[in-house]
């Protein structure tokens, strides 16, 4: 074969690998379009039936409530009718009965001016005292028209309108949901979940997260509150979870539409206390370690159960209780998990103590961080800087072939600064100490 055979078969070759690869690149596309298709499709059926849901439901309930007004307005009727009738009917009945002893008495008068001579004395004089005993000049009080109830119907023609003016504007259909997840950040045991807004338009006041594992169908609460971010932690590693935000509008009391779900997932195991260390005691997941009164006034530190921490990751403690505070007391990350130690203030080893003061290779930084409380967080954050031999010129004494860029935060505010060890490390531990009980920390 010539050579200019061989080019046009290799330009050949390279044509229907491009044309392989252009065809799976708008497969994918297809793909993609028929995912968004099916999402619109799908969305705007589930509206519908949302909306026919709702406003039945809405119309089954003013239909009730008007219905049950109205009878309460005529049950109200009848009340009046009955307590205003009853009266008139007794004085009817009184009057009537007048009416018939007058009647009587007329017949008994007539007769006895048309009774004989010998008869008429005896009935006349039995009539004229049967009229001094009726009383004919006494006569029952009839009310007047004005006192007496005439009942009307006071009908508000506004609500009709004020209803006509809330039904406009109740509800409505948002073609995107006003907030969105922007980013899944795995951590140990857990998912970092960050959101965002994106209807300009929309003034939240509360954000709401929710997550579900992949294989089921209920999702929790995670967190309800201000923040845009949250650490959803508890999570089995290599397990797909799907998570969800909407936000509530301010000075309303309903949830926006969810925002499109977002799968998410951690390889990282969750970072745990190592059990057994006296004078401290672990929860059940071995995340939270508390200080108790086993060993006052000394006591070691405690480790990690592994070396878990490793550079790029964000390493958070979480001060849920406090006891008293000590200079020895310390939180922090180190190389080893050496025994003989009561304090993270030593040799590779970067911490804080409670009163703030931080400290590098046993050595106390000039910078300070507010001192830890109940409700504090303290975070590291590490990166390799170097992996070659350095000098630290600050301490020339110092020697080492590592060196990290370390972030302590605590507050509001954070130190930076360069850590120096000795030998190259993949992972850390993570420790903490304490003299005196009551200190809880979670670690994260």
């Amino acid at each position: 074969m010539s050579i200019e055979a061989e080019t046009l078969l290799q330009e050949a070759k390279e044509s229907i690998e491009a044309a392989q690869n252009y065809r799976s690149e708008l497969q994918q596309r297809l793909h993609g379009l028929s995912q968004a298709r099916k999402q619109v499709r799908g969305s705007a059926s589930q509206t519908r039936e949302a909306l026919q849901r709702h406003f039945q439901e809405l119309q089954t309930a003013v239909s009730r409530l008007l219905t049950e007004r109205l009878n309460a307005l005529l049950q109200e009727v009848d009340n009046i009718e009955l307590d205003s009738v009853s009266p008139l009917d007794d004085c009817q009945k009184l009057i009537e009965h007048g009416v018939s002893t007058a009647d009587e008495l007329l017949r008994e008068g007539e007769a006895a001016i048309r009774c004989g001579i010998n008869e008429k004395e005896d009935k006349l004089g039995s009539f004229t005292k049967k009229a001094l005993q009726i009383q004919l000049d006494s006569l029952p009080e009839v009310p007047a028209l004005v006192d007496v109830p005439c009942l009307s119907a006071q009908l508000d023609d506004t609500l009709l309108h004020m209803f006509r003016t809330h039904v406009a504007r109740h509800s409505s259909v948002a073609s995107h949901p006003p907030v969105q997840i922007e980013e899944l950040v795995e951590r140990p045991g857990g998912v970092l979940v960050r959101w965002c807004k994106v209807d300009d338009d929309f003034t939240p006041q509360d954000y709401r997260l929710q997550y579900r594992r992949g294989n089921s169908s209920q999702y929790e609460d995670a967190y309800i509150g201000k923040d845009t971010e949250f650490l959803v932690l508890h999570l089995d590693p290599h397990i797909d979870h799907l998570f969800r935000v909407c936000a509530r509008g301010e000075g309303r009391t309903e949830w926006s539409p969810w925002s499109i779900p977002q799968t998410g997932y951690t390889t990282l195991a969750p970072h745990e206390w190592l059990p057994g260390m006296d004078g401290y005691i672990l929860s059940s997941r071995k995340n939270i370690a508390m200080r108790n009164d086993s060993s006052p006034g000394h006591g070691g530190v405690l480790y990690s159960n592994s070396p878990s921490y490793f550079c790029g990751q964000t390493l958070t403690f979480k001060i849920t209780a406090a006891g008293q505070t000590d200079k020895r007391d310390s939180l922090g990350v180190c190389a080893d998990s050496r025994t003989a130690t009561d304090s993270l203030q030593r040799d590779q080893a970067v911490c804080i103590s409670t009163n703030g003061a931080v400290f590098v290779n046993g050595k106390e930084m000039t910078n300070q961080l507010p001192a830890i409380t109940v409700g504090s967080s303290v975070t590291f954050d590490m990166e390799v800087v170097s992996l070659f031999p350095v000098s630290n010129n600050n301490n020339p004494s110092d020697g080492g072939n590592f060196k990290l860029r370390v972030t302590i935060g605590s507050g509001n505010r954070e130190v930076v600064f360069d850590w120096l060890l000795d030998q190259v490390v993949d992972s850390l531990f993570f420790g903490c100490s304490f003299t005196h009980p009551g200190w809880k920390v979670l670690v994260f």
